[in-house]
């Protein structure tokens, strides 16, 4: 049996961060550039635009630094926001992997 979960952020109600954006972030962070993120997780640039710009205005500030020619980056805000997200995410897989591990020996011990 595996334990599943999803994660998201949210604010005032509104979804800001869930998997798919954390992702693209961290490509963004790994290319410099939203373009070939969203190239390498086979998403339409527009699409990967408009997400990342609907993040930043929920979230009430900048998470990227764009510079024509130079490419993106992610503001100090931005690398906290991942940082968080990720700790997020190893806290709930730590979780999931202790479930999973508890339930295996119960059902051993019942069977």
């Amino acid at each position: 049996m595996k334990v599943r979960f999803k994660v998201w952020l949210e604010k005032d109600e509104l979804p800001l961060l869930s998997m798919g954006k954390y992702h693209l972030l961290k490509e963004v962070e790994k290319t410099g550039s939203i373009k070939a993120a969203a190239e390498n997780l086979g998403l339409p640039y527009k699409k990967a635009h408009l997400q990342l710009k609907l993040l930043e205005e929920r979230l009430g500030y900048r998470i990227l630094k764009r510079e024509r020619g130079k490419g993106t980056v992610l503001t100090e805000e931005g690398k906290k926001l991942l940082e968080l997200y990720g700790e997020i995410l190893k806290k709930f897989q730590q979780l999931a992997e202790e479930l999973e591990k508890n339930f295996l020996v119960k059902r051993k011990v019942e069977g």
